[in-house]
């Protein structure tokens, strides 16, 4: 696990209400920095080591999807590299059509009732200590999938008690019985991801609505859950608006939030405010700069998680309300 390391000194533009990637790319940007292109250090290859082809065959044996595949994630190599994945139950094909995701939106086939006990197999063979488990959305069931979510949480409790348990759950179409019979799983990690600001929801996530992601937060909060939520950065949004997000989050109880660049998977897929550049006024590092001092006054704890050469896994600004002195 890579030890965080403290926000670069860079001056930030604060305060500013321009998007967050809305500086424009000049006539000597070079090509590979173009919208719509990925530039060279972006670019990744899969490994051939024999770690990657272990988990990968894992995977397969136990019929199972992971995010890291469906979503088409530029860091498959890495995590699988290491033996680790994100899976995703409850099948391939989402009943929702988010703006920003790779995941095939359609009707959804019978869901799989033995696919809890493969997640366990899974993970006890990969011998986790930690493990992420997210799912489409399946908004055309009663209870929206709640039922395997929970079997799938008691499964794993069963089979390797010891595992860390994170679940990234939607938002059930906001019905309070479905959420607690997954809170009644017991879970370590209750997550749900607000994605973008408010402003933006319409068309990042048309099925979705702010409110009800907040209201399923605080309500794993009230019931005594370490929560979680993500936020993409480059969508168009503005420091303000990530500023009103974040205090509606902490207002909430969420106790951890990670913030990512968004990184274009598709062709169909939303475009992002701008491409990723190495060096640039609005990048990702020197915005975590800004924010980190800013939410600090906000009682969040921040710690940049970035090295010095920047590549696709390492865009993640991670702040975790959990160890502030309140």
């Amino acid at each position: 696990m890579r030890t965080p390391a403290e926000p670069a000194a860079v001056p930030p533009d604060e305060g500013a209400a321009e998007p967050v990637a809305a500086e424009q790319h000049g006539p000597s940007a070079s090509p590979a920095a173009a919208p719509g292109r990925r530039p060279p250090w972006l670019r990744v290859r899969l490994p051939q080591s024999a770690e990657f082809a272990r988990t990968r065959g894992i995977v397969s044996r136990n019929r199972l999807h992971t995010v890291c595949e469906s979503a088409a994630c530029p860091n498959i190599g890495e995590c699988w590299s290491a033996g680790t994945a994100t899976f995703m139950i409850l099948g391939n094909v989402c009943t929702r059509s988010c703006g920003f995701c790779n995941v095939i939106t359609g009707k959804p086939p019978e869901y799989d009732a033995d696919e809890p006990d493969r997640v366990a197999d899974a993970i006890a063979s990969m011998n986790l200590v930690h493990v992420v488990i997210t799912s489409v959305d399946r908004d055309e069931l009663p209870d929206g999938g709640a039922e395997i979510w929970a079997r799938t949480i008691e499964a794993v409790r069963r089979k390797t008690p010891g595992t860390r348990i994170e679940v990234l759950i939607g938002d059930f179409k906001g019905d309070p019985e479905s959420l607690a019979r997954v809170l009644d799983a017991r879970p370590d990690v209750l997550a749900h991801n607000c994605e973008t600001v408010p402003r933006l929801q319409q068309t990042v996530r048309p099925q979705a609505r702010y409110e009800r992601s907040l209201q399923v937060l605080a309500r794993a909060h009230e019931a005594g859950f370490v929560t979680k939520s993500s936020l993409m950065l480059g969508l168009g949004e503005t420091n303000d608006e990530v500023r009103e997000v974040m205090r509606d989050l902490r207002q909430a109880g969420v106790d951890i939030l990670t913030l990512g660049q968004y990184l274009r998977p598709a062709g169909t897929s939303r475009s992002s405010a701008t491409s990723p550049r190495r060096s640039s006024r609005s990048s990702p590092r020197r915005r975590a700069a800004w924010l980190s001092r800013t939410w600090r006054a906000d009682r969040w704890s921040a710690a940049l998680i970035m090295p010095s050469e920047p590549k696709a896994h390492s865009n993640v600004f991670s702040v975790d309300a959990r160890t502030c002195v309140r």
